[in-house]
């Protein structure tokens, strides 16, 4: 059993006043979800013991500045309970969050948000929701901690020095992703991560009796943590303080904090699912208002001393960073390079001339995976950035993401940036997310490409905060063959080119492949998918790095042209073989790498490439989706792959020069009068060649108080 900590702990504490702030925090959380008419109230007002400890006494963190880079982590990884947050981050004087932004919870372009959006809210590290992120986002912070520590830190000057805390609830345990970081978390040692689980034992559903059984203190401690059993944290507060103290004093390994609590503490339904995920009725607010002392008649009331304790909490945090400042102001002298480095990292730039790194490639080079030509350009990119940080998910050989500069982040050489993630992708997508969460690291995370579903939650959440993450994802068509259709992609590539703020790359070649990563890296607050082969492909005359830069490029020329077709990796080799067998005609090949990034061209580059008046065909080894947008005609995968050689594979799926001339003839013969109309009429039907130039950003709305 995990070790059972007592309450005999810090007499000396206003109890008094404490139990006034927790008592303040419950109908604090009562009174804004029930303004709201939704939410979750029942988990907040349960955690508030937990929430005072942390954010009242423990936690280093500066109101004025919620990026400084000292600072500890929070991450609320039961999301629903976003109100518990919120309300510290209001009650200790961040500038971001007033009394009337708690009035507006769940409202549109409020600060409060229904979940934790990190692009919404000052002072949310990551945003949360889907259950079980979180926990994982924090893993990647912990490693990021470790990492930059081992790597800047100097005698005296502990730079990097900070805890990741997490609260989170019974569907975080649930969830599949947890487990797989929970482990990796064990495994790795990261003595700086502190979690509380929230043991309330309801969910949605009722009482968890009737699904979630486990003993998650055996659990934990089979994962190789610290456990720690609270038995009443829903009112001890002094359990919790000597909690985090044994948590800090154990530096080898995560400590799993197990809270028993009441949801809903205080509400006449306490204890009940009904205290979950709705508003608990005026009724019942003005009763728990009551309860716990305050003139029931008084919502959204913060008593003086209670509001002047919590500010006094946030003046501490600021005190925090101005001695941090001050280190680091040493630092800096002594230590040049380094402070610039970091400060370099942590405002997200590059350096100076880094390009110059990256391969290119010539015909003469011969054919080539590129997979292959990925691994090269991704170890050299590691030599010039040494923010570089990322791993697969135990396919190193295949996706030949091993680093050479560097040796493997592990408990005994935390400095590695090379990070073995076992067979955990959903997990490695989220922890890599927290990674860049933390600043000061660009993470890469590697995997096959249909295995992208496995953690498409955690790419999801990248694209949507904004978090620059390389998924480097090898083995990308039928073309995979022996393995099958299990492993063959196809509808992996819309997925990817239907989501917001994410760019797929397809690269052609090793050119392509050098200028996918060039424009990736680029840019500043989108993830990228890098879509790569496990079969050779030829190095192409006319390919280049910067005109990846463009999304879609012409790569063999005619004059006039009669057709284009449009090809994406492995297939744009294929257009250029078949433009060259259908002689009668003048073909244009356009190689498009990257179709979002096209999009964002001015409409006179675009309609250059793909000419009004000239019918267009796609080939890509992957479902059609997508592509009548660029073009008349869609040469793709209808069904699932097959198993076998992959060269055979992709010839009887028509994935060959032969293949793409009878699939165009047989379209252009069919489509006499189309083709014919198209001609004619000069016509620019296809929306690719009239829209307007797509500008990308995280969001449209524009937050505010």
């Amino acid at each position: 059993m995990g070790t059972i900590v007592d309450d005999k702990y810090q007499a000396g504490v206003d109890k008094n006043l404490a139990a006034k702030q927790i008592a303040s925090i419950r109908c604090l959380a009562a009174d804004i979800v029930e303004k709201a008419g939704s939410g979750h109230p029942g988990a907040p007002m349960g955690m508030a013991c937990m929430g005072h400890v942390l954010w009242g006494e423990t936690m280093r963190f500066s109101p004025k500045n919620p990026k400084w880079i000292g600072r500890d982590r929070f991450v609320m990884s039961n999301g629903h309970s976003a109100a518990l947050q919120y309300i510290m981050l209001h009650l200790t004087g961040y500038e971001g969050m007033q009394m009337r932004d708690l009035h507006k919870l769940r409202q549109f372009l409020s600060y409060t948000p229904g979940h934790p959006e990190s692009h919404a809210t000052p002072g949310i590290e990551v945003s949360t929701g889907p259950l079980g992120q979180g926990i994982c986002n924090a893993v990647g912070m912990a490693i990021a901690e470790a990492n930059l520590a081992a790597t800047y830190n100097k005698p005296n000057f502990p730079v990097f020095d900070n805890y990741t805390y997490v609260f989170c609830g019974d569907g975080c345990m649930m969830e599949g992703l947890t487990s797989e970081a929970s482990s990796l978390a064990g495994h790795l040692g990261l003595g700086k991560l502190i979690v509380f689980y929230d043991d309330n034992n309801i969910s949605i559903g009722g009482n968890t009796d009737v699904t979630f059984t486990e003993d998650t203190t055996k659990r934990y401690e089979g994962y190789g943590w610290q456990v720690l059993d609270l038995k009443n944290a829903v009112q001890d507060v002094d359990s919790i303080r000597a909690a985090i103290t044994l948590a800090k004093h154990e530096t080898r390994k995560p400590t799993f904090i197990r809270c028993k609590t009441i949801i809903g503490y205080g509400s006449k339904n306490q204890g009940k699912e009904s205290t979950h995920g709705s508003a608990l009725g005026m009724e019942d607010v003005k009763q728990i208002i009551k309860k716990f002392g305050f003139p029931e008649s008084e919502h959204f009331k913060v008593p003086k001393d209670v509001l002047d304790a919590y500010r006094a909490s946030g003046k501490r945090g600021m005190q925090s960073e101005e001695q941090w400042l001050k280190m680091f102001e040493g630092y800096t002298h002594k230590y040049p390079a380094e402070a610039k480095e970091i400060v370099r990292r942590f405002a997200g730039e590059l350096p100076e001339g880094w390009e110059k790194c990256l391969p290119s490639f010539k015909p003469s080079d011969g054919p080539n995976a590129t997979r292959k030509s990925s691994g090269a350009v991704l170890n050299a990119i590691a030599e010039v950035l040494p923010e570089l940080i990322g791993g697969s998910a135990d396919l190193t050989p295949s996706n030949k993401t091993a680093l050479k500069c560097t040796v493997e982040f592990q408990r005994n050489s935390r400095e590695g940036r090379y990070l073995r993630f076992g067979v955990r992708e959903h997990a490695m997508g989220a922890i890599s997310n927290g990674i860049h969460a933390y600043g000061g690291h660009l993470p890469f995370s590697a995997t096959f490409l249909v295995f992208i579903e496995y953690m498409f939650p955690a790419v999801r959440l990248a694209a949507l905060s904004g978090h620059k993450q390389l998924f480097i994802m090898t083995h990308d068509s039928v073309g995979v063959g022996g393995d099958g259709p299990t492993h063959q992609p196809i509808e992996q590539a819309a997925l990817c080119r239907a989501t917001p703020n994410l760019l797929f790359f397809r690269p052609a070649d090793g050119n392509e492949t050098s200028g996918a990563y060039k424009y990736a890296l680029k840019q500043k607050f989108t993830p990228s998918v890098l879509a790569l082969t496990r079969q050779n492909v030829d190095q192409l005359e006319g390919s280049a790095i910067d005109s990846v830069g463009k999304g879609g490029y012409v790569i063999k020329e005619a004059k006039n042209p009669d057709l284009i077709l449009v090809g994406t990796g492995s297939e744009v080799s294929l257009c250029v073989k078949a433009a060259k067998v259908m002689k009668d005609m003048k073909i244009r090949v356009v190689s498009m790498p990257c179709t979002e990034l096209f999009d964002e061209q001015p409409e006179e580059y675009r309609r250059e490439i793909l000419l009004p008046g000239v019918p267009i065909i796609s080939v890509e080894a992957a479902s059609t989706t997508g592509w009548y947008k660029y073009a008349h005609h869609a040469i793709g995968m209808k069904t699932f792959g097959a198993s076998g050689d992959g060269g055979e594979v992709m010839k009887h799926f028509g994935f060959s020069p032969e293949g793409v001339v009878d699939s165009t003839k047989k379209w252009l013969e069919k489509s006499k009068e189309l083709v014919s109309s198209i001609k004619k009429n000069n016509l620019a039907i296809l929306e690719s060649q009239s829209a307007e130039s797509v500008e990308r950003n995280l969001h449209y709305l524009n937050y505010q108080h």
